[in-house]
């Protein structure tokens, strides 16, 4: 990762992935993407590479990340999807024209028009989203307990019990905070002995 800027929290579901480029945001929230380049670093990561990406490439990254978290979060409390989300995302997804091409290895990938159409990578990330969304997938979307972040993340636990987005973030601060009221409940004020 580039020096100076926040480590990407990245999942195994792109869609939800890349709404993760803005977390604690019920907190004080932390953009992964402030910059042109953060976004191509993050395509690159993703298996979306493309050379560049413009200032209004980015705003467009940035509107499709916001209209996926609020339409994955109606689907997650099981709310009416905001119009206006669900326009965004259909228009990204129509825009791009990525091709998915088989691998020699019989994986999935990604071949983009040109090494420069950000739009074609928020076309994939669109597409991924529509599928989530729209519970194509086996897991379910759910929001993250944690008070100060509240993403959306899909959880493919084999409860469908996941709380946290992320264990080693969220979860970890979670459970700290709980040890640490415990700690403080359990050591009360010291007794002073009987004279």
């Amino acid at each position: 990762m580039r020096a100076g800027f926040p480590e990407f929290r990245l999942g195994s579901v792109l869609a939800t992935s890349f709404t993760a480029t803005l977390t604690e945001r019920q907190g004080d929230a932390v953009e992964r993407i402030p910059t042109p380049q953060r976004l191509v670093d993050w395509l690159a990561v993703s298996g979306l590479a493309v050379d560049s990406c413009t200032p209004a490439q980015l705003g467009l990254a940035r509107e499709l990340r916001e209209s996926i978290h609020a339409a994955a979060t109606a689907a997650a409390t099981q709310g009416a999807l905001p119009a206006s989300a669900v326009a965004v995302i259909n228009d990204r997804s129509v825009q791009g024209r990525a091709a998915a091409v088989l691998t020699p290895d019989g994986k999935r990938q990604w071949r983009l028009s040109s090494a420069s159409r950000v739009e074609d990578a928020l076309g994939v990330i669109a597409a991924d989203a529509i599928s989530v969304i729209a519970g194509e997938r086996d897991g379910r979307l759910a929001l993250c307990a944690s008070p100060t972040c509240r993403a959306a993340f899909f959880d493919t636990s084999q409860s469908r019990t996941r709380k946290w987005c992320d264990m080693n973030t969220c979860g970890n601060r979670q459970k700290k905070a709980r040890f640490n009221a415990n700690q403080r409940k359990n050591s009360g004020p010291a007794e002073l002995p009987d004279s």
